[in-house]
Order: structure tokens, then C-alpha cells, then sequence
């Protein structure tokens, strides 16, 4: 396919190998604006806003992925397989489901359980296991250590449902040690698996659903400091 796709508005070679990818494209656009030098907007499509700059020399891009397996589907392949993008960093919000975890603990997903269907487009003959780059989990669990932040590394679930009906949905994911649940994690590494290419997500604790406690939009678009220093640590 040529660029630019039907989904980003870049031309080849406005895109740098590595991407932040924030669900929200003002969270983009923030952290576009408070650490790249010299961002430039290279996609408005949509909304999904997109920015190339360098980060301490180093090109790197940030770019909106939207809600869901789905979005993150159609956002990191065409990065992946079109704009020549080897690594992915997800940086965005979770909710966490062990009593460990409170509002702004990271989570580092080693894997990322999913109720989406996402992954039966691959036809294999069994469950596919979605799991993040161990080399960038591995730099990243260190970069939070030497930071002293506290985080957890582990199973998230991506699900495809942001407002669950049945009421022990998350308790059962809960019950298995999954540390957090979020939407989009699964569909990025499934297809980092199949296109060959980097993918970690590294998630802030937004709200505790079995505490009763939660941030606002405006913490979640403008906060979460420590996760982009950490994610941007490894670039």
C-alpha cells in the first residue's frame, strides 16, 4: 500500500521507527508538546493525531491509537507494514484488579490476556498467547526500578468491553493473578508477533474498580508523567 494510508496522513519517512501510542490523541499531542523537541504533526486524520520530533537526539513518534482491539489493530499495522515502524511502546491508562495496585502504579504487560476475537483472523489451530518484546520489558521494569516508581509486571487483559455486563467478568480474571484490564494491548502484540516487529505496554493505574477509586479525563489526558519518562527511556 503507498502512503499516506486510509487511516494516517503521513508521507514515508515523517514517521520514526519507534512510536509512543497513547489511546487518546490529545495525550499524544501532550506529550508531543512537553518532550519531543521540534514536533511536527504529520497526521490529523480522524482526529488520531500523530507528531514526529527527537527525544534527547533521537527520532521518535507519537501517535493515537483510539478504543479498543480493533483501532489498535488498524493504527499499529499500518505503522508496522507501511510506514516501516519497528517498535511500539502503548502508553495509556488500566484498571487495576489485584488489591496491590493503586492510582499511579505502572503495570508493565508481559502478556495480555483478551475476550476479543482479534486474534482468529491468524487461523491457528489453537489459543494464541499475545506477549510483549522481553528485551523492552526488560529495560523498562529496570528504568522503573532506578526511577523508584512502583510497578508490577504481568498479565493484563484487553477487553473488548469498556462497560462489562456481567457483574463477575472481572472478578474471574481477577481470581487467575491478571494485574490490570485495559483494551488494546493484545491486538498490538499479535500483530507485532505476525509482522515481526517490537511492541510493550507500559499502563498507569487509573482507577481501582474493587477500591471505588478513579482519576479524572483530565488527570489521564495531562498526568501519568512516569509512564512516558519510562516509555521514552526506552527509545
Amino acid at each position: 500500500m503507498n502512503t499516506p494510508t486510509p487511516h494516517i496522513g503521513a508521507k514515508a519517512g515523517e514517521i520514526a521507527p519507534v512510536v509512543l501510542m497513547p489511546g487518546d490523541p490529545l495525550r499524544a499531542k501532550w506529550i508531543a508538546e512537553h518532550y519531543l523537541e521540534n514536533p511536527v504533526c504529520y497526521t490529523e486524520v480522524r482526529g488520531m493525531l500523530g507528531f514526529t520530533g527527537t527525544y534527547k537526539g533521537k527520532p521518535v513518534s507519537v501517535q493515537g491509537s483510539g478504543m479498543g482491539c480493533p483501532s489498535m489493530g488498524i493504527y499499529s499495522h499500518e505503522l508496522y507494514a507501511f510506514y516501516g515502524v519497528e517498535t511500539i511502546i502503548r502508553v495509556g491508562s488500566a484498571g487495576a484488579l489485584q488489591d496491590f495496585l493503586d492510582i499511579g502504579d505502572l503495570v508493565i504487560a508481559q502478556g495480555a490476556c483478551t475476550d476479543s476475537h482479534f486474534p482468529e483472523q491468524f487461523g491457528l489451530p489453537g489459543a494464541f498467547a499475545p506477549i510483549g518484546d522481553f528485551e523492552l520489558m526488560r529495560r523498562g521494569a529496570d528504568a522503573a526500578g532506578k526511577k523508584g516508581l512502583r510497578y508490577a509486571v504481568g498479565n493484563v487483559l484487553s477487553s473488548d468491553c469498556f462497560y462489562v455486563d456481567d457483574p463477575e467478568n472481572l472478578p474471574k480474571w481477577r481470581k487467575m493473578g491478571v494485574l490490570a484490564v485495559e483494551m488494546e494491548c493484545a491486538a498490538l502484540y499479535a500483530n507485532a508477533a505476525r509482522l515481526g516487529k517490537k511492541a510493550l505496554g507500559i499502563l498507569t493505574i487509573s482507577d481501582c474498580p474493587f477500591k471505588g477509586t478513579a482519576t479524572t479525563a483530565e488527570q489521564r489526558q495531562n498526568g501519568m508523567k512516569d509512564m512516558i519518562e519510562t516509555a521514552l527511556e526506552l527509545v
